[in-house]
């Protein structure tokens, strides 16, 4: 398997909402707001899942938590 990419779908959850610009730099993610907080989900790698953290911190969002999820439950 070596050269080979995987990806799994993962939820990042953060803390508030998005405004259209903050929205803006995760157009590659689905979004659903729920109440106080708000889930980003997308099909990511390993590199990608650790460019959206750094994304999210260095935006100054609060980051809640994150998992990989299936496709069942995250769609």
């Amino acid at each position: 398997m070596e050269g080979t990419v995987r990806t799994h779908r993962y939820r990042i959850t953060i803390g508030g909402g998005l405004g259209r610009i903050t929205r803006q730099a995760f157009e590659e993610f689905r979004i659903e707001s729920n109440g106080g907080q708000t889930s980003l989900i997308a099909e990511l790698d390993q590199a990608a899942l650790l460019g959206a953290l750094i994304r999210i911190q260095s935006l100054g969002i609060e980051l809640v938590g994150f998992s990989r999820t299936s496709r069942e439950k995250a769609d």
